[in-house]
């Protein structure tokens, strides 16, 4: 196995819930001997982004499909991140049945821009167990979102079974990918 990536969690959050699961991701990561930085994306840089092997983002989708504003400010930047020697992971929370038309939006907007930008991501996460009408965060397929979905508002305890195991899944491709 190869060394362990040298990883940071990226978040953006106005209530608070997006930091709170990256900081529950940190601890499990920990358990896996990993050491992840924990920074909210009014922090991050260019120069930031290029010091890391595998980045974790996450993004709240707000009401009918909105961008948090941290992000959102961040549109143009995103695309200049330095991520195409990168192993990206992304996670959103959303609210599948008060916005069932517009579940986990900001993951499917950021995924767009940072595969514009060269990305390679692990963790897509299967759309079993969820309700929703619709999603921009779905793969062409639609069996699967970019990342891993959480609904704090109505799924609350089913958050830590899935960190752990979505988790597990990103470390486990993250260390079968050819360039680590």
């Amino acid at each position: 196995m190869s060394a362990l990536p040298f990883t940071a969690i990226i978040f953006g959050t106005d209530t608070g819930n997006t930091e709170d699961v990256a900081y529950r991701m940190s601890s499990t990561l920990e358990v896996h001997g990993l050491t992840p930085e924990v920074i909210n994306i009014n922090e991050v840089t260019t120069d930031l982004i290029a010091d890391y092997d595998l980045i974790i983002m996450g993004i709240p989708t707000w009401d009918f499909g909105g961008i948090q504003q941290d992000w959102e400010e961040l549109d143009e930047e995103i695309a200049a991140f330095p991520v195409q020697e990168k192993t990206l992971a992304l996670y959103g929370l959303g609210d599948q049945l008060g916005y069932g038309e517009f579940f986990l939006d900001a993951v499917g907007w950021l995924h767009e821009r940072l595969a514009t930008a060269g990305a390679r991501f692990v963790g897509l996460w299967p759309t079993e167990g969820y309700t929703f009408e619709a999603s921009r965060a779905l793969t062409p397929d639609g069996k699967a979102f970019y990342g891993l979905a959480l609904d704090e508002d109505t799924q609350p305890e089913q958050t830590d079974n899935r960190i752990n195991r979505w988790l597990e899944q990103v470390l486990t491709e993250y260390h079968s990918a050819p360039s680590n």
